[in-house]
C-alpha cells in the first residue's frame, strides 16, 4: 500500500505538492494524469476582502478551489436589495459546472486565495472522471443539507441560538475535525456585525447583545472585536439549540 501511495505522490505536479487543499478538494479524486492536465491550466489568485469573484447573471468562464479564506454568496432583487445566502470555505469547489451564467454573486468576505481553472478543462474532466462527478455531487448535496438546516435556524431559533449557530458554522468550517468537547478553536469573524445581522435576519444591536451574552457567560472570548476563541465547542453547540 505504501509503495503505491509513494508512486502516486511522485507523479503529482510540483506546483500541487505543497497545496493544503489538494487532498481534501476536487484534486484529491483525480489520477496523476488528470491532475497534471488540470495543473497546466490552473492559476493561483489572491483577492482582498470585498473583491467580487463573479457577479449574478455574469457568464461563467471558469471555476475555483478555495485554498484559504471565506467567500460570501449573495442574491439580489431588481431594486438593489441583497441577501447573503451562503458562505464557502477552503477547500470548497466554487461554481456550478455546465451552467452558462452565475445564479449568485460571489465576493471575498476575507482575503482569499483561489486556484482557478478554465470552464472547459473542469467540464471535460467531469465527463472523464466518475470520482470527480461523485465528489461534486456530494458537495452539492452537502450544501443542500446545510441550506435546509439554515432555514430551520432562521425560521425557528431565537436570537441567541442564531448567533451561536453562526459561530458554530464558522468554527466547524475552520476546523471540521475538532471533537465536540476537546480543544479550543480560535478564528477571526469573516463578516462585519452588519453582515452577520443580514445573514441571521437580526439587527446589529441584537447581534452585539447576543455576542456580549455569550462572552459574559464564558462560552466565547472576543478580542479586538473580531477574534473569537471558543474554549469548549460543546458549550457553544448547546447554546445553538442543536
Amino acid at each position: 500500500m505504501s509503495e503505491r501511495k509513494d508512486g502516486h505522490l511522485s507523479e503529482v505536479p510540483v506546483l500541487c505538492m505543497t497545496c493544503d487543499a489538494r487532498l481534501r478538494g476536487v484534486c484529491g479524486v483525480l489520477d496523476p494524469d488528470q491532475l497534471l492536465s488540470l495543473a497546466r491550466t490552473s492559476s493561483k489568485k489572491r483577492l482582498e476582502t470585498g473583491a467580487e469573484l463573479i457577479g449574478e447573471a455574469q457568464a461563467i468562464e471558469g471555476y475555483s478551489n478555495i485554498l484559504s479564506g471565506v467567500v460570501k454568496l449573495t442574491k439580489g432583487l431588481p431594486d438593489g436589495r441583497e441577501q447573503i445566502v451562503g458562505l464557502q470555505f477552503a477547500p470548497d469547489f466554487m461554481g456550478r459546472p455546465f451552467q452558462a451564467e452565475s445564479a449568485i454573486t460571489a465576493q471575498a468576505a476575507t482575503n482569499v486565495v483561489l486556484c482557478s481553472f478554465p470552464k472547459r478543462t473542469i467540464e471535460a474532466l467531469i465527463r472523464q472522471s466518475p470520482l470527480l462527478e461523485h465528489f461534486l455531487l456530494k458537495q452539492t448535496l452537502r450544501e443542500l443539507d446545510e441550506a435546509r438546516d439554515w432555514m430551520l435556524t432562521l425560521g425557528r431559533k431565537n436570537a441567541l441560538e442564531k448567533v451561536a449557530s453562526y459561530l458554530l458554522l464558522i468554527a466547524n468550517a475552520i476546523n471540521p475535525a475538532v471533537q465536540p468537547d476537546s480543544q479550543t478553536i480560535a478564528f477571526d469573524l469573516p463578516m462585519s456585525r452588519l453582515e452577520i445581522a443580514d445573514f441571521l435576519g437580526l439587527t446589529i444591536e441584537t447581534v452585539s447583545r447576543q455576542l456580549t451574552k455569550l462572552r459574559i457567560d464564558g462560552v466565547i472570548e472576543i478580542n479586538q472585536n473580531r477574534h473569537v476563541v471558543v474554549a469548549n465547542p460543546n458549550r457553544l453547540r448547546l447554546r445553538s439549540g442543536c
